[in-house]
């Protein structure tokens, strides 16, 4: 007697294809090692640097993308906005260290479909990972309710642009041969962020800034 396929099973569908943006190695391999061992889901590329980010991903076709945000020649937000445009089959989740505010409000500028912080158990994240593949916006509750009474990002993108510039010390001249401005407008925004910020030098401003994740 022979077996008969049962006329009534179906197929299983094929893992969630996952990529994997984070520069330190160790926290890198156990998250591969951790979202490899669901049942449903395969870490198909992993990069430790922002700039990679797109590149990888147009040649993996990940379904998911989880990205952290502070990375080596680029941060995760710039490539969050990349995907979307280049490859928008793909849904992008940040992880991240710093559940900073300002972070997520410009995560869902870039169109993110999910900002949860690292010290979560993978159970949590792998099952974050599946509502944002059924079409929701998952986000930390702690860090929404704290984005909300934050309210919104005072800086204009020019003056991120000069403040991110001026950040590691560089002369007004230096900064604005980097951001193709003139040097009294420079000026104008380095003064303008150091009021909004209410802080006393673009150095402190810069702090102040990137503790708010507006930066």
């Amino acid at each position: 007697m022979t077996d008969t396929p049962d006329r009534g099973a179906q197929p299983s569908a094929p893992p969630v294809r996952l990529l994997l943006a984070e520069d330190q190695g160790m926290m890198r391999g156990a998250l591969a090692l951790l979202l490899g061992m669901e049942d449903d889901m395969e870490v198909v590329a992993q990069v430790a640097s922002g700039d990679a980010i797109v590149p990888e991903a147009l040649a993996a076709r990940p379904d998911v993308a989880l990205l952290d945000i502070e990375l080596p020649g680029r941060s995760g937000l710039d490539a969050a906005a990349d995907l979307r445009e280049r490859l928008p089959s793909c849904r992008v989740m940040i992880l991240t260290t710093f559940g900073r505010p300002g972070y997520l409000r410009r995560a869902m500028e870039a169109g993110a479909a999910g900002f949860l912080v690292k010290d979560g158990p993978v159970e949590d994240l792998a099952a974050s990972i599946r509502r944002v593949l059924g079409g929701e916006t998952v986000v930390d509750p702690g860090l929404a309710a704290a984005a909300l009474s934050a309210g919104p990002n005072p800086l204009t993108a020019r003056e991120r642009d000069v403040l991110g510039a001026a950040a590691d010390g560089a002369t007004v001249a230096d900064v604005a041969a980097r951001v193709h401005l003139s040097e009294s407008t420079v000026r104008n925004y380095l003064s303008s962020a150091i009021g909004k910020t209410a802080t006393r030098n673009r150095m402190e401003a810069v702090r102040a800034a990137r503790r708010q994740g507006w930066l």
